[in-house]
């Protein structure tokens, strides 16, 4: 085991001390923070959503925010605003909650285009920009975004630009039946978020998102990684496929299941595994595909079956 395989190790089994029965969610999140990757989790309320957020701020020992959001916040209230000072007669800037390093926007599908729009700079550009003057975000920076299912009382679909800004899209579910009971149990007699103990902080992260940026990509999984992609664009079930952000998203995210599995270079698996949470939240379905209720995770698997992957084994 590489130093690199252990420190995710470790993490992950801080995290499982307060998320219970969610392992490959738990590994999804820290990889997708990894790459510098954005997370949006659509789920009903009380299953754990914010708890696994908060769990990732502890272990990481980084600065995180929470706001939220509701139809009446404005995009200055996460952004931040100038203000006025008299005694210097000057403007200063008051930043918003969105200066940390884990934001954690719960329920975003709740508040106004406007407020969501609000985070499209600072997830891409990792800066802020108020009256003209541009601020940069403290780094690592990941947005952790929660919504309620389309449909739900008082949500707004997200702009698809919006959603093509998150690595990955993933949903909690509920807990199976033995870790329900493990929940119930964990929460006789303290919170479970309090047994979460730091062991990283923001420099760790830092190194991790170096050394995984360094992984090595055959050229034939790169080939496989655009057949991917090149799937979608022309699937009778889809009107919109994936955008070449969402290439490279699946591409980066691929390195980090790689490091995780304590190897420096990608295989094919690597990218089937984490395919349909990279690409699924950024079809817009066909009028068929809504008519014959086919999900746009269904659509994916069957592009991943579809599509042949090449025989790579080992490096080189």
């Amino acid at each position: 085991m590489n130093n690199c395989q252990h420190q995710i190790n470790a993490i992950i089994n801080e995290v499982k001390k307060a998320v219970i029965g969610k392992d490959q969610m738990i590994i999804k999140v820290l990889l997708a923070i990894l790459c510098k990757g954005h997370i949006l989790i659509e789920d009903i309320p009380g299953v754990g959503k914010t708890t696994l957020a908060l769990a990732f701020s502890k272990a990481l020992s980084l600065e995180h925010n929470r706001m939220q959001f509701t139809p009446d916040v404005l995009p200055s209230d996460v952004t931040g605003f100038s203000v006025y000072n008299k005694q210097t007669n000057n403007f200063e800037f008051r930043k918003g909650v969105a200066f940390c390093n884990l934001f954690l926007a719960d329920e975003i599908n709740r508040t106004s285009s406007k407020t969501q729009s609000a985070l499209l700079e600072l997830m891409e550009e990792k800066s802020i920009t108020v009256d003209g003057n541009t601020y940069r975000l403290p780094q690592p920076y990941t947005v952790i975004a929660t919504q309620n299912p389309i449909g739900s009382a008082g949500t707004h679909n997200l702009p698809d630009s919006q959603l093509d800004r998150f690595m990955i899209k993933l949903s909690m579910g509920y807990p199976d039946f033995r870790g329900e009971i493990s929940i119930l149990k964990s929460k006789f007699n303290a919170n479970p978020l309090d047994a979460v103990r730091p062991v990283a902080n923001a420099d760790t992260i830092l190194e991790l998102q170096e050394y995984i940026s360094d992984i090595y990509i055959d050229d034939r999984i790169y080939e496989y990684i655009v057949s991917l992609s090149a799937a979608t664009r022309n699937h009778p079930m889809l009107k919109l496929g994936i955008s070449p952000r969402g290439t490279l998203a699946l591409m980066q995210i691929s390195k980090g299941i790689a490091a995780a599995m304590g190897r420096d270079y990608v295989i094919p698996d690597d990218v089937a595994y984490i395919c349909a949470d990279v690409f699924a939240h950024r079809f817009m379905l066909s009028s068929k595909a809504k008519l014959s209720e086919t999900s746009a995770e269904n659509i994916a698997a069957d592009i991943i079956r579809n599509v042949p992957a090449p025989s790579i084994s080992s490096k080189g």
